[in-house]
């Protein structure tokens, strides 16, 4: 008997693998696939060419998952920063497997971010001069600066550092961006204790500023009053005397705010950022980097912003007390400009 019962164990057939049904958007309009992904058709299409040299199968096994579907589930991670356990379900796909997707497409994005992530230079300098005089007769502003915070689940290693100042878990993203919104430089490696002026002093492109910086002519960068005001970054007056420091105050913020708008649109279009992610720092900090490739992705394929009046509450650090070697520049400004 024993001997029957051990043999029907042994010859029992291996349940069959079920695979559950695959999403598309073959089928949805441009409108559906912008709101589930924040990209419409063609523009998906484009950043499918884009990463399928980089993630695509390179074997003929049925069941691997196509470059397309992998960026639907990582764009639907971004857009919607739902539990990976519900964008399995509702994808069709593991939880393990959207988790292993999610970083794979992220670290894919962040390759090419010397790609679309770049200091403007040549003619480009001079249209963004240009553009941002436009908006309150701002001179050789070439970016605007700030920081925002993106809010995590405590970790477990070095937690009290990604505290900051509101209380919460965060990183601290320090970001520049152009009249368009677009960034030209990103941060986003710094726990959420850190102030914008030390991330700042310790990035790569402050020192490339410096190096490369002979008058205004070369092109400045605004931040508010959480940075040391220096040559070739201009913050506002904290105590405006006159007139026209006032004005000068008046058309720094005008000009300024076009990085809060920028911070906006993007954690309106990759709610992700918006929410807590519960992840590692680490790869936290790589899906902080893959949205911003996304981002100015965006913008170069065109697509519409999210809801502008979307406002983000990103600036949660202390006014600067330190050395200011900026004032005569910023002086010869108000004098000659306001």
């Amino acid at each position: 008997m024993a001997a029957n019962v051990m043999f029907g164990q042994l010859g029992r057939r291996r349940a069959d693998r079920v695979f559950r049904e695959r999403f598309s958007v073959e089928n949805m309009t441009d409108e559906d696939i912008r709101r589930r992904y924040r990209f419409g058709k063609d523009s998906i299409k484009q950043i499918v060419e884009l990463l399928d040299p980089i993630i695509g199968h390179r074997t003929k096994r049925s069941k691997a998952l196509s470059t397309e579907l992998q960026i639907l589930i990582a764009l639907r991670f971004y857009a919607s920063g739902s539990f990976l356990q519900v964008l399995g379900d509702t994808t069709g796909v593991d939880k393990s497997t959207v988790s292993r997707i999610v970083v794979k497409v992220s670290q894919a994005l962040v390759s090419l971010a010397p790609r679309f992530i770049k200091w403007p230079v040549d003619e480009e300098l001079t249209r963004i001069k240009s553009e941002f005089f436009k908006l309150a007769g701002f001179p050789g502003v070439i970016g605007c600066i700030d920081g925002t915070h993106v809010r995590i689940q405590g970790p477990s290693e070095n937690e009290p550092a990604f505290v900051n100042r509101k209380g919460y878990h965060s990183i601290n993203v320090q970001a520049i961006c152009d009249d368009t919104g677009k960034f030209t430089n990103i941060v986003a490696r710094w726990p959420g204790s850190t102030h914008d002026s030390h991330i700042f002093n310790m990035s790569g492109i402050k020192q490339d500023i410096e190096q490369n910086f002979r008058s205004i002519n070369d092109g400045i960068i605004l931040g508010d009053s959480g940075y040391a005001c220096k040559p070739y970054l201009m913050t506002p007056y904290l105590r405006p005397s006159s007139q026209a420091q006032e004005r000068f105050n008046t058309a720094h913020s005008k000009t300024r705010v076009t990085i809060e708008r920028t911070f906006g649109w993007w954690k309106r279009r990759f709610h992700v950022l918006h929410s807590e992610i519960r992840m590692k720092p680490e790869r936290v900090c790589t899906i902080i980097g893959a949205c911003a490739v996304l981002h100015n992705l965006a913008i170069l394929y065109n697509e519409p912003p999210m809801d502008e009046d979307f406002t983000v509450n990103g600036n949660i650090q202390g006014i600067y007390n330190g050395p200011e070697d900026g004032k005569n520049i910023r002086n010869y400004i108000t004098q000659h400009y306001f």
